[in-house]
């Protein structure tokens, strides 16, 4: 799955981080790299949405947070992949 939402919510929920340490942190848990219009663009519309937050910082860089509706967000993303994924496992006969 390489939704950006679903790859940043997944990231977050480990805990705050600026875009950068997203970035890399998806990089080795996804092996997908976002670029950076693709990493912001989605920040933007995710805060928006409410699905994470700006957290206070004294540093230039900004971190984020997974809010308490990005987290339902991604509970339900999870159980439906997970559907699909053993979904796919059976018709493939890998399970």
């Amino acid at each position: 799955m390489t939704d950006p939402i679903i790859l940043i919510l997944a990231s977050l929920a480990a805990g705050e981080k600026h875009g950068y340490a997203i970035m890399e942190d998806i990089s080795a848990f996804a092996q997908v790299r976002l670029g950076p219009g693709t990493l912001y663009g989605a920040i933007t519309r995710m805060e928006e949405r409410g699905l994470i937050a700006a957290v206070e910082s004294t540093d230039r860089r900004q971190p984020y947070r997974i809010t308490p509706l990005g987290r339902k967000q991604l509970t339900e993303a999870v159980a439906s992949m997970d559907r699909i994924t053993t979904a796919a496992a059976e018709r493939l006969k890998l399970a």
